[in-house]
């Protein structure tokens, strides 16, 4: 079992930053990865971004690169999401996610192949 926390979110204007955090605890392999995940008024859940715990690469949705940056804190178990210039389209309920299929190759995107999921936090960008 693998329990995740989110905080961090709020409101915020058009431009602002803000830095989800997402603290992991439990039984987690030694090789897995946590992803961010969001979900807007009357939409599907869209990948935002992943990160692989042991070795720190990372992926990025093409709506939020160069403006999110995601991370890791191994002595915190915590990964965090820094999001700047902030859109009113990036308002969303954002969700941490824990893959922990070790041996998939690649950062997955996909919301089926994350095992474990955090309650989420909200998020909103006003104009």
């Amino acid at each position: 079992q693998v329990q995740l926390v989110e905080s961090g979110g709020g409101l915020v204007q058009a431009g602002g930053s803000l830095r989800l955090s997402c603290a992991a605890s439990g039984r987690t392999p030694s090789s897995y990865a946590l992803g961010w995940f969001r979900q807007g008024p009357g939409k599907e859940r869209e990948f935002v971004a992943t990160i692989r715990w042991s070795g720190g690469s990372t992926y990025y949705a093409d709506s939020v690169k160069g403006r999110f940056t995601i991370s890791r804190d191994k002595a915190k178990n915590t990964v965090y999401l820094q999001m700047n210039s902030l859109k009113p389209a990036d308002t969303a309920v954002y969700y941490c996610a824990a893959d922990l299929n070790g041996s998939r190759w690649y950062l997955s995107q996909v919301p089926y192949e994350y095992d474990y999921w955090g309650q989420g936090t909200q998020v909103t960008v006003s104009s």
